[in-house]
């Protein structure tokens, strides 16, 4: 990730960056850990163009990649329990990974036994592609692959 590695070993895997695809595929993603018995790892790859910029940072300043990595945790981990909530039925860890997403989920993938990840539809034909990073993760991945779609509204 980046050259650190985040060290899963065993669970389910999801990448979040906060859009509803992504709070899709938690919600799944959780459901499977807990119903496995197993960790589920909550995967928020980013780079210098995604990360939304730490809100304590001065204006006019950049800010460390320690300060992205910290501001991205707690965004991360509030994200999750506004999400799905505290949950007590199944481990949940947050990982941040300075890298882009495709390469951070097929990393995670090595030691993962389930990687899930959103599908940014765009309905008509367009819904029936996978989007770049899933289609990325599904072609190169270590494990299972679980791409959540969106539902389909009648």
């Amino acid at each position: 990730m980046g050259e650190r590695e985040i060290g899963i070993n065993g669970g389910v895997v999801v990448g979040v960056d906060g859009s509803a695809s992504s709070l899709r595929a938690l919600r799944v993603a959780v459901e499977e850990a807990c119903r496995r018995g197993l960790t589920l790892h909550v995967l928020r790859a980013w780079t210098l163009r995604t990360a939304p910029r730490p809100p304590d940072c001065p204006a006019g300043s950049v800010a460390s990649v320690t300060q992205y990595e910290e501001w991205l945790r707690k965004a991360t981990a509030e994200l999750v329990t506004e999400h799905i909530g505290e949950r007590e039925d199944c481990e949940i860890a947050v990982h941040i990974a300075h890298s882009p997403s495709p390469q951070a989920l097929i990393a995670a993938s090595n030691g993962a036994d389930l990687l899930v990840v959103g599908h940014r539809g765009r309905g008509g034909f367009a819904g029936l592609v996978l989007g770049s990073v899933a289609d990325q993760v599904v072609r190169h991945a270590h494990c299972s692959v679980l791409v959540v779609r969106p539902s389909v509204q009648k």
